[in-house]
C-alpha cells in the first residue's frame, strides 16, 4: 500500500521535472528563432555624430532591417564611460540591452584607475565586435607642423607646454600619447574632454595642440580641412588615406603603433542563445573586406568573427594576428578559420607596460584627479 501511494504521489513530479528538462533543453533554439521580439537598446558613452557612434548606426539600421525590430541607440557620454556602462550594468540581462564600448573601457581602465563602478569580466558578456582601426596624429590645418618629427622638436623645446587632447583618463589616445612621451623621451600635457568630437574641435581651433584620432572619430574634419594629419600610427599606410605616412615614415619611432578595436556587450547573465543570435546577426550584416566602401571613411576594418565560445581573457597582453571567418568572433580569441582577412587586436594591456599617467591638465567633465600616476574614480 505504502509502495502505491508513493508511486501515486512520486509519478506526476518524475513526469513533471522530465517535462521541464524537455522544455529546458528547447529553450535556447526557442530563443534563438523568436528573438528579438521587441526593440533591442544600445547604450553607448559615444556622443551624436562621433565615429563609433556612425559606425553603430549604420549596423543598426541593418540589424533593425533584418530583426523586423528597432536597434536603438542610446547615447550616454560624459565620465570617462561610466553612465552608459553603469545603465548597461544595471539593465535586465535578457538580450534586449547591449552596451557598446572600446578597448578603453574593457582593457585600459582597470589598469589606469584604484577603483572602478564595474568589473569588465564578472558584470559584462561579451557578444561582437564591431570594427577595429589604428590611430592618425592630428593637428591643426594651419599648424607649422608638417611632420611628427616637428611635434616632437617642438616638445622637447618646450617641455610641458605642449598640449594633446582625448576624450577621457585612460583612453587610449591618452595612453597611445604617453606612450609617444616615453618613446621619445618627451614630456606634454594632457587635456580629457568630455566627448569626442570636443576634442577635435580643439584642434582645429588651436586649444589644443594635437590629438590622436581615428577616420571615423576625426576623419569628417580632416574632409572639411579643418585639421591635417601628420602621420598614422600603424606599420603601413590606411588604404584611402595613402597619402598620409606611417609613424616612422613621418619622423616618429618606427614601428609605432595605436590601435582599437570597438565591440558589443551584455549584462552578465544574458541568455548564451541570445548573445549568440545577435552575434550571428551581426556577422551576417558586417561588410566584406573586398566591399566595405559604404563604411568608409568611418574605420579601417570592420570585423568579422565567430560566435563567442572562448574562455575569458586573463590580465595580460593578447596582441596577435587573427584569423577572421564568416561570422564575429570576439578580438581574444585564438581559433577560427583562415581566410583573407587577417586582423590583429590588443585586448589587455600589462600595468607593468603602462607609460605614465600623471601629467594631465583639470579634466574637462571627466570629475577625475590624478593620483601618483593612477586615478581614482
Amino acid at each position: 500500500m505504502l509502495t502505491a501511494i508513493r508511486s501515486q504521489i512520486f509519478r506526476p513530479a518524475l513526469a513533471f521535472c522530465a517535462l521541464a528538462l524537455v522544455a529546458a533543453a528547447s529553450l535556447p533554439h526557442a530563443v534563438a528563432q523568436t528573438f528579438p521580439a521587441k526593440p533591442v537598446r544600445s547604450v553607448a558613452p559615444y556622443s551624436p555624430g562621433s565615429g563609433p557612434d556612425a559606425v553603430m548606426r549604420i549596423l543598426s539600421e541593418r540589424l533593425s532591417r533584418n530583426w523586423g525590430q528597432q536597434l536603438v541607440i542610446d547615447n550616454k557620454p560624459g565620465a570617462n564611460g561610466f553612465i552608459a556602462i553603469g545603465d548597461a550594468k544595471r539593465a535586465a540581462p535578457d538580450g534586449y540591452t547591449l552596451l557598446q564600448v572600446d578597448n578603453t573601457h574593457m582593457a585600459l581602465q582597470p589598469h589606469v584607475f584604484k577603483q572602478l563602478p564595474y568589473d569588465p569580466t564578472k558584470d559584462f558578456e561579451p557578444v561582437a565586435p564591431v570594427y577595429f582601426t589604428n590611430f592618425f596624429v592630428v593637428v591643426a590645418a594651419n599648424s607649422p607642423w608638417k611632420d611628427v618629427g616637428d611635434l616632437i622638436k617642438a616638445a622637447k623645446a618646450a617641455p610641458g607646454d605642449i598640449t594633446y587632447g582625448s576624450w577621457g583618463i585612460g583612453s587610449v589616445a591618452h595612453v597611445g600619447a604617453a606612450s609617444l612621451e616615453a618613446a621619445t623621451g618627451t614630456k606634454m600635457m594632457h587635456v580629457p574632454y568630455k566627448d569626442m568630437g570636443s576634442v577635435y574641435t580643439s584642434v582645429a581651433t588651436g586649444d589644443i595642440k594635437w590629438a590622436f584620432g581615428t577616420a571615423a572619430t576625426a576623419g569628417p574634419m580632416f574632409q572639411a580641412k579643418k585639421v591635417k594629419f601628420l602621420a598614422l600610427a600603424a606599420p603601413q599606410r590606411l588604404a584611402g588615406f595613402t597619402d598620409i605616412p606611417t609613424m616612422g615614415e613621418a619622423g616618429g619611432p618606427a614601428g609605432f603603433e595605436v590601435k582599437t578595436w570597438v565591440g558589443l556587450f551584455a549584462p552578465a547573465g544574458t541568455p548564451k542563445a541570445a548573445i549568440e543570435k545577435i552575434n550571428a546577426d551581426v556577422g551576417k550584416v558586417l561588410p566584406p573586406r573586398r566591399s566595405r566602401s559604404a563604411w568608409r571613411p568611418s574605420v579601417s576594418s570592420p570585423t568579422s568573427a565567430r560566435p563567442p565560445n572562448s574562455p575569458r581573457p586573463s590580465n595580460a597582453i593578447r596582441a596577435r594576428s587573427v584569423k577572421s571567418s564568416s561570422a564575429p568572433r570576439l578580438p581574444w580569441t585564438d581559433t577560427g578559420t583562415e581566410t583573407e582577412t587577417e586582423h590583429e587586436t590588443l585586448f589587455l594591456l600589462p600595468q607593468r607596460n603602462l607609460p605614465p599617467l600623471a601629467h594631465c591638465a583639470q579634466p574637462q567633465g571627466a570629475g577625475l584627479r590624478a593620483d601618483g600616476g593612477r586615478f581614482a574614480a
